[in-house]
């Protein structure tokens, strides 16, 4: 049996094996010497003197062809552009092979090396548009530093990060709660095909796997394993992001957490962060500080790292100097804005129109505008 099959696709049925999870996945292999043909041809005898007594799960294991296809699962990958990596593997971050329970491989499309230091943004899927400003203004800044802006897709805060890195023109990468060609949710596939252009997609899920209870834990995992650091938004009490500051902690990432309004449900989480010893953060210095590199070395920042932030953001001259203004808990009217920028009332209002468009303010039943969230 082992020598029907490659390495590699040994690798791919052992990934695809049901009700292992990645510490028995890393059990298995430790037992048969990191060999995955040997571990899926062993006799029950050997599979339970490594695992203990499962016999649903070793007999999983004998019986693994029934439920798994290596050579189907290999034609899918080359009809969509997707390769799958294990670990020492070129291409597998190396963080990430440190935690205890890392992936044994990672399904990516897209060919981003993961050779920069990885910093991840995420929060609410019900995020404010104070929020998603924050994240997508984080997700540009650090880009433009070099670093790799690590998220997962979702609405809300996820996908104001990657946004605000591909702003910049620099490197973001989507870990995935399902398998790499199921798109959640589903409004995100033009930006998920943008991150596999000039970054990669991530997942440890074979084709086909839909999200369940277990499956977006596990990536919460992966998102904090690739980085050095994890930045919460906005986040309720029991949000996935919670989940992904929570294994930071373990995996010895650094947590921090932006501040927002007490009588917010989404920064709940993040405000009991900071209670909790993450640090706050208000400015993508603060990261910086923070973060200590071999040597004092940080990634090169992009070119054009010198321009305003606001140009990095695709802000107009109009709408930064708006944006300028609204700083803060600040909520101004079209006319108080007038006065204050020295813009006609009619170019304010356009600014304004495109500026709730990009998520960066929001008008509030008085017809005033703010940047925190919507009432």
């Amino acid at each position: 049996m082992r020598s029907e099959l490659t390495e590699k696709q040994a690798f791919l049925a052992l990934n695809a094996l049901p009700g292992i999870g990645p510490i028995g996945l890393n059990q298995l292999l430790d037992g048969f010497d990191g060999d995955p043909a040997a571990a899926l041809s062993g006799d029950r005898r050997s599979l339970e003197a490594v695992l203990g007594s499962r016999p649903g799960l070793v007999t999983a294991i004998r019986d693994w062809r029934a439920h798994f296809d290596p050579s189907r699962e290999e034609a899918k990958m080359k009809a969509s552009g997707v390769a799958f990596l294990t670990r020492g593997e070129p291409g597998y971050p190396a963080l990430l092979s440190e935690i205890h329970d890392p992936p044994i491989g990672l399904y990516r499309k897209g060919n981003y090396p993961f050779d920069n230091p990885c910093v991840a943004v995420v929060g609410s899927r019900r995020a404010t548009a104070y929020g998603q400003g924050v994240a997508r203004r984080l997700g540009a800044e650090l880009a433009q530093r070099g670093f790799c802006v690590v998220s997962g897709l979702a609405r809300g805060i996820d996908t104001a990060a990657h946004e605000g890195a591909l702003s910049a023109g620099g490197r973001t990468a989507a870990v995935l709660g399902t398998g790499i060609d199921v798109i959640y949710p589903p409004e995100n596939l033009a930006l998920y095909r943008r991150i596999a252009e000039t970054g990669a997609v991530l997942s440890e899920f074979p084709f086909g796997r839909a999200a369940d209870r277990d499956s977006f834990p596990m990536r919460s995992r992966v998102v904090s394993g690739i980085c050095e650091a994890v930045i919460v938004v906005e986040s309720d009490m029991w949000g996935g992001a919670m989940t992904t500051a929570r294994f930071a902690g373990e995996q010895g990432r650094l947590v921090f957490a932006v501040p927002g309004r007490i009588d917010q449900s989404t920064s709940g989480g993040s405000n009991q962060l900071i209670k909790d010893g993450a640090t706050l953060l208000t400015k993508v210095e603060d990261v910086l500080q923070e973060i200590q590199y071999l040597g004092g070395l940080r990634p090169a920042p992009l070119a054009g790292a010198a321009a305003a932030a606001d140009a990095s953001q695709g802000l107009g001259p109009d709408e930064a100097r708006i944006l300028y203004h609204l700083r803060g808990e600040a909520t101004l009217s079209t006319s108080d804005l007038s006065a204050q920028t020295g813009l006609a009332q009619g170019g304010v209002a356009a600014a304004l129109v495109l500026l709730e468009a990009k998520g960066f303010v929001a008008r509030r039943p008085d017809g005033s505008y703010g940047t925190g969230g919507a009432a």
